[in-house]
């Protein structure tokens, strides 16, 4: 049998206390998830402007790329494109937003340089090549993005969950349990008020 159930002042402290503690967490809980969710919002806004920007780049580039195709031929944009490094400058931070780790992608940025020679090759393959190296920036951010919207939200479900069960279990049990000591307590001093008058009367 749980002893906090049992009607005495110092159980009563107890759950009185606990009481107090479960609406404090309550109330930091629901703020966290407010806070949580206006930040996912204004991530989530950003990646879908990020995601219409490669979108139009991305046209843009494949444009380019069949131009260059044709005036230039396949396999010479094939052959230039083996020149392209491997892009190795990420660099990966993280920062914390109400305890949440967020990471931060960050890669070199600039102006795009060909690292082909311009022997054989056109205006529409560099305009591909500029485009396309947008795109990759633009896809490195929208990781970073993305990411952090994901981790967010595996937060607001975790957070959610804690304040719910504080809220609809462990609130109105301590409310319920404090109030039962409370109404025993009364009871049982109404009882000793009434036996000591008997007392007196019968002393009298």
């Amino acid at each position: 049998m749980d002893t906090t159930l049992f009607p005495t002042k110092g159980n009563l402290i107890q759950s009185m206390n606990t009481l107090k503690l479960s609406r404090e967490g309550y109330e930091l809980l629901d703020k966290k998830r407010n806070i949580l969710i206006t930040e996912m919002m204004d991530l989530i806004d950003k990646a879908e402007a990020i995601q219409s920007q490669i979108d139009t780049t991305f046209a843009e580039a494949y444009k380019a790329l069949q131009t260059a195709n044709i005036t230039i031929g396949i396999s010479a944009v094939e052959q230039i494109g083996h020149a392209v490094p491997i892009e190795e400058n990420i660099d990966i931070k993280c920062k914390s937003i109400m305890g949440v780790e967020i990471p931060i992608v960050t890669a070199e940025k600039g102006e795009a340089q060909p690292k082909y020679g311009f022997f054989r090759t056109s205006v529409a393959l560099d305009e591909a090549y500029k485009k396309f190296h947008k795109v990759k920036t633009l896809t490195i951010e929208l990781a970073e993005v993305e990411n952090a919207v994901y981790r967010l939200a595996d937060t607001i479900k975790k957070t959610q969950k804690k304040a719910n069960a504080l809220k609809n279990v462990m609130i109105p049990r301590y409310e319920k349990i404090t109030a039962d000591i409370q109404n025993a307590l009364e009871e049982k001093d109404r009882e000793e008020f009434t036996r000591l008058k008997v007392i007196k009367r019968t002393k009298s």
